[in-house]
């Protein structure tokens, strides 16, 4: 009987190994990422809306139909990203994704605090490399450290009602992300 526990108990243990090892590695091995799905739909560095999902076909995985989306892919190999978006009616959301699709940054219109959500993305090179600058606060300047020189930025406008999903596409509309280029 205790023969029969201990190989019950060891086959559930290599399960719960090769489970969870394989849960760690599907980031790494997958090939249709988000990143790279949107390649051929979005260039680098510039705020493309998405379409609509449907019911049969969506561009990314768990997209709402009541949000109007729109993705930056970004490098910041040639220098860092300025992201301005104003903010909707009912809600806006900016979050920020590595390479292989982990969150590292979300921020929403309350968090702002603003009519905008402006903000400055680059490496953790980049950043220490600005100057100083007298007189400016981190509630002037938002700076965002990113762990990867390439992701996704996703911002998201909420359309509380069908009838609204126009303003919230003139929201994503209105945004901006662009490359700022090193200085010389």
């Amino acid at each position: 009987m205790v023969r029969l526990a201990l190989w019950i108990f060891g086959a559930v243990l290599l399960g719960g190994i090769v489970h969870l090892s394989t849960v760690l590695a599907m980031p790494q091995t997958a090939t249709q990422d988000a990143y790279s799905r949107l390649a051929g739909l979005a260039a680098v560095d510039v705020l493309t809306p998405l379409p609509a999902p449907t019911a049969a076909d969506a561009i990314m995985p768990f997209m709402d139909p009541a949000f109007a989306v729109a993705v930056c892919r970004y490098d910041l190999s040639a220098g860092t990203l300025k992201f301005v978006a104003p903010v909707s009616q009912a809600y806006t959301s900016v979050t920020f994704y590595t390479r292989n699709s982990v969150a590292y940054y979300a921020i929403n219109d309350r968090a702002a605090g603003r009519r905008t959500i402006e903000l400055n993305l680059m490496t953790r090179e980049q950043h220490a490399q600005m100057p100083e600058e007298e007189g400016v606060t981190a509630a002037d300047r938002l700076i965002i450290d990113s762990p990867t020189a390439t992701g996704l930025i996703v911002l998201r406008a909420l359309a509380t009602e069908p009838d609204l999903m126009a303003s919230a596409r003139a929201t994503i509309a209105g945004a901006q992300c662009r490359a700022v280029p090193r200085p010389q």
